[in-house]
């Protein structure tokens, strides 16, 4: 699958490491305790990894995104990280937890990533994830729409690479596949992106692949009339800010 593995690593750590300071509270609820076994789902570069690390628990970091493996690797030479998709963990009751932070939305296949991560955790396991839910980055996305449909660029449904569930929708797939679910919110965090350029950055970062499909001069037109329209609306305090709505989850084997 080809959903990250054209993600940019250098670009996601230098303007997005607001994903791994907000997964940082994700890390709390999984509480983990000393030397657990923890499988860090969508572990991006690592950062997290190294927090669960220093808290003395093994952990194993899987990313089907081979340039964030890389970099993962760089930074961390000696955390374990392997590249792998969450639809083929391959894995049988290894594992205490699962732990997954602002990965799950883009997986479209949701019912058989949960299948994966369900057969991972040992008997008594518990799965801790956060991810985007309804509603996320709607703002963002309805004038990015509006915009390539006005140059001939129509965004199909298809053509997104995520999966925005209702809280509902998600934890009825959860408790299908068997657990216990224990905790769950969706909720709304508005969220600061870096600089000036911090929207067309992360539309740039987070829509890689829709954007390769337009020509160089479209694409510079659509940032910029996303830019302009949205400005009234998302620029606040000289910066601008993400419409973000999270799903947070808790769930026992």
């Amino acid at each position: 699958m080809e959903r990250r593995n054209h993600w940019d690593a250098n670009l996601y750590d230098k303007h997005h490491s607001f994903v791994s300071e907000y997964g940082q509270d994700l890390v709390e609820l999984l509480n983990p305790m000393q030397d657990e076994r923890i499988l860090d789902v969508g572990c991006g570069t690592g950062d997290l990894m190294s927090i669960l690390d220093r808290l003395g628990v093994s952990v194993l970091g899987v990313d089907q995104s081979e340039p964030m493996i890389v970099k993962a690797k760089e930074k961390y030479p000696q955390l374990n990280f392997e590249v792998r998709d969450v639809l083929e963990l391959g894995f049988k009751e290894e594992f205490d937890a699962v732990f997954s932070n602002a990965t799950l939305h883009w997986v479209k296949e949701p019912m058989v990533a949960l299948e994966k991560m369900f057969e991972s955790l040992k008997a008594g396991g518990r799965f801790v994830a956060e991810f985007g839910g309804a509603g996320n980055v709607e703002l963002i996305l309805n004038e990015f729409r509006n915009q390539c449909e006005k140059e001939g660029y129509p965004v199909t449904s298809e053509s997104l690479p995520w999966y925005f569930p209702s809280i509902g929708e998600y934890t009825s797939l959860m408790e299908k596949v068997g657990f216990k679910v224990t905790y769950a919110v969706h909720f709304s965090r508005p969220t600061a992106l870096d600089g000036e350029e911090g929207l067309r950055n992360w539309i740039r970062m987070f829509m890689s692949d829709f954007l390769r499909s337009l020509p160089d001069e479209v694409e510079m037109k659509v940032l910029e009339n996303v830019e302009n329209s949205l400005r009234s609306i998302l620029y606040k305090n000289q910066q601008w800010e993400a419409d973000y709505k999270r799903i947070r989850v808790m769930a026992f084997k």
